[in-house]
């Protein structure tokens, strides 16, 4: 299964099987259902920008930011299982710029600090285990539910999210972050 979209630079290949093998489907668009295209996905080339994965259509389930390179099996985007049900795209930022702060309460209440740097651990910089909401400023961070860049991700775009559920979480818990950047 291939995608021929009229475009030199393909954005995104997802191939059925580990190490670049079987059926494979190029991207390089949004797409809110790649169920149609393929079963499973064991393996990813990323080829420009960078992109957010979702576990199931319409942009749901467990999310996984891919920069640029190459993933010959899912345990290297940290994946969860072999299921790949949607997927966006997004320029790399041409800024130096990040910045981010996080609130210890819904709606930017109790304790904030602010970010413009990668945090290994949340809890060692900010006392606290769980975020309840956040303000990106600048940049494109992702999260980690735990230390040292590990769990569920969650990719973050500038803008407000009052709650944790505003970035897709099912709890506050976050363990780490770090900006989005091409490697």
């Amino acid at each position: 299964i291939v995608n021929t979209n009229n475009s030199d630079s393909t954005g995104i290949i997802f191939y059925e099987d580990r190490n670049f093998q079987g059926q494979r489907y190029e991207c390089s668009a949004d797409c809110e259902d790649l169920q149609p295209y393929f079963g499973r996905c064991n393996s990813i080339r990323v080829d420009s920008d960078y992109w957010v994965l979702y576990e199931k259509p319409n942009y749901m389930g467990y999310q996984y930011v891919l920069t640029r390179g190459e993933y010959p099996d899912y345990q290297r985007w940290m994946g969860f299982n072999d299921n790949i049900r949607s997927c966006r795209t997004y320029s790399y930022s041409h800024g130096d710029s990040y910045r981010m702060r996080v609130y210890e309460r819904p709606d930017f209440g109790g304790q904030m600090m602010e970010f413009m740097d990668d945090c290994p651990s949340v809890y060692d910089r900010f006392r606290y285990r769980d975020i309840h909401s956040c303000n990106v400023m600048d940049g494109y961070w992702t999260m980690y539910e735990q230390p040292n860049y590990r769990g569920r991700q969650y990719f973050m775009r500038p803008g407000e999210y009052r709650r944790f559920n505003d970035w897709g979480a099912m709890c506050p818990s976050i363990g780490s972050f770090r900006r989005v950047m091409d490697r």
